[in-house]
């Protein structure tokens, strides 16, 4: 079973960062496909949710330097992970 969410993505400026991003995502073990837009600043990831976490999507994203931050109904509302938070 795969799930798919949109992850808001902040801090990208040009396509090197849209290729950053794109291949942390597509690193993780369980992340189907990742597509991400510099134009709406966010990234449409397919993941297995019982092989890759939401936490650990963010936390790719974070290692590369961005802000991204995800609307996720099972958690009741908005999940958010910035820089230094957890």
């Amino acid at each position: 079973m795969t799930r798919t969410i949109t992850l808001r993505i902040e801090g990208m400026s040009c396509e090197a960062c849209v290729r950053h991003v794109t291949e942390a995502l597509k690193r993780l073990e369980g992340v189907e496909r990742a597509e991400v837009s510099l134009q709406n600043k966010s990234a449409q990831v397919v993941y297995a949710p019982d092989r890759v976490h939401l936490q650990q999507l963010l936390k790719a994203v974070e290692e590369e330097g961005y802000e991204a931050f995800a609307d996720d109904p099972s958690l009741g509302g908005k999940e958010e992970h910035t820089n230094g938070s957890q």
